[in-house]
């Protein structure tokens, strides 16, 4: 059995987590083994249990407040009134607790989300190893780190083992529905190129430091607001939607980043934090002293989290842009907007406060006198109610709403689940669908080289 090192930080957790009937893994299932697990997604992709994963979980992590919330959540799935996870965590603190992992290889799936200035490293040296890893975005946050990345999954199909990044909100239905009506082509008609003053797929993003996760005020760790070592807005947040333009607009194509992509502009800036602020979300009374290079006035945290990339995608003009305030006005949350231009229709997802804060898909007619437009809409209908039964349409005065029943709408925590059982599906196949791979070195390389255009800019 592996070590179990019981400090007082950890032991009421351990306790909590471990499964006495069962403490060694079931060979025939898949094992998970978590690294460092300094975000919360880490919890959030055992926040339901998996029919073919063992439920021990070996966890290597250095001792510390990252490793206790960590603890904390799983404990909280274990206990929870309404479909209790059965996870029995075995954890690891020793000051090679990396070191440790490779040596024992307690489990065949490495679980990634936490401190992001070592985890191209941490990738490559566990890909290298012979683990899968499933990795919390981004897994690359420079253009050094893009290179090593690039040479992580030379090495995965050398070693005949899996990388993959945890791509949620493709499973977000709003965003599905657009995908599909854009390949509908008697409604969308063909993606327009676009200009850079008016790009044919715009998706932004507005997210909030302060917030809930599993029904409690989310506590970050202080170095999520370092940027060396979160990484900057620009190549964080935004490889979502980078990744939703790929899929959507080139739906299971492969792309090549030296001949597919063009870098026009990309610009970065701050936002601002007091120490009030950040007190209320990392539990500290001070600033630490690495991010003492961020800091204006000595009272101010300056934090580059905000990002827009402009750019061209097989000829076709995208901007992707993701913005961080403090915190959400009361009533709302995290938002999302996106537009694709057909040269039918334009398919708009709005999250504002005339949708409640919620997603919502609305189908524009380009030319307002489009004589046949509803009809051939109508008719569309059928082929997504096929797929997606329940889906209607409500006509309002110069565009319909896509209206999507509750049952489709399973939430950002839900959508963890998600990614991972399509993971756990492509390690039973041996492979990854054959864009996935390509698609995911084109993705941070956007991210990363619009990371140098914007310094370079001075932006």
């Amino acid at each position: 059995m592996i070590r179990k090192i019981f400090t007082p930080l950890v032991l009421a957790s351990i306790i909590a987590c471990t499964n006495t009937d069962k403490n060694s893994s079931d060979p025939s299932k898949m094992t998970l083994v978590t690294l460092d697990p300094g975000h919360f997604h880490a919890a959030l992709v055992q926040k339901s249990m998996y029919p073919n994963v063992d439920s021990n979980v070996y966890v290597y992590a250095p001792e510390g407040p990252d490793l206790q919330l960590h603890m904390d959540r799983i404990n909280a799935y274990n206990t929870r009134a309404e479909d209790p996870t059965r996870w029995a965590e075995h954890v690891y603190t020793g000051a090679d607790f990396f070191q440790k992992m490779i040596e024992e290889k307690k489990g065949n799936i490495v679980v990634m989300a936490g401190n992001n200035q070592k985890k191209t490293e941490y990738i490559y040296n566990t890909i290298d190893a012979g683990m899968n890893v499933l990795a919390d975005k981004p897994m690359a946050i420079n253009s050094e780190g893009f290179e090593l990345l690039k040479k992580a999954f030379e090495k995965a199909a050398e070693k005949n083992v899996l990388l993959y990044d945890i791509m949620t909100e493709r499973f977000e239905i709003t965003t599905i529905l657009q995908r599909e009506f854009s390949q509908l082509k008697d409604v969308f008609g063909e993606l327009e190129k676009g200009t850079p003053e008016n790009p044919a797929v715009t998706k932004e993003s507005v997210h909030h430091f302060y917030k809930f996760v599993s029904g409690n005020v989310l506590q970050r760790p202080a170095w999520f607001m370092d940027v060396t070592q979160q990484g900057e807005g620009i190549v964080d947040v935004t490889t979502h939607l980078v990744d939703l333009i790929q899929w959507a607009c080139f739906p299971e194509q492969a792309l090549d980043y030296t001949k597919d992509v063009e870098l026009i502009t990309a610009k970065r800036w701050p936002t601002t934090m007091t120490l009030s602020q950040f007190h209320a979300i990392t539990k500290q009374n001070s600033f630490p002293d690495y991010l003492q290079k961020d800091l204006s006035n000595d009272t101010t945290l300056n934090v580059f989290c905000n990002g827009e990339i402009n750019y061209k995608l097989r000829g076709v003009h995208a901007k992707v842009l993701v913005k961080w305030d403090y915190k959400a006005p009361e009533g709302t949350g995290d938002t999302h907007f996106s537009i694709m231009r057909g040269t039918r229709a334009n398919l708009i997802i709005k999250q504002g406060k005339e949708e409640n804060f919620k997603p919502v898909l609305y189908i524009e007619p380009v030319k307002k006198d489009d004589a046949t437009f509803e009809e051939d809409l109508t008719k569309a209908l059928a082929t997504i109610q096929a797929k997606y039964p329940g889906v209607a349409l409500k006509k309002l005065a110069n565009k319909w709403q896509v209206v999507v029943p509750a049952e489709y709408d399973t939430g950002h925590e839900a959508h963890f689940a998600q990614v991972t059982e399509n993971y756990l599906k492509y390690l039973s196949e041996g492979k990854l669908p054959h864009w996935e791979v390509p698609n995911m070195i084109t993705k941070y390389y956007i991210t990363t080289k619009a990371l140098d255009l914007a310094k370079e800019s001075g932006k």
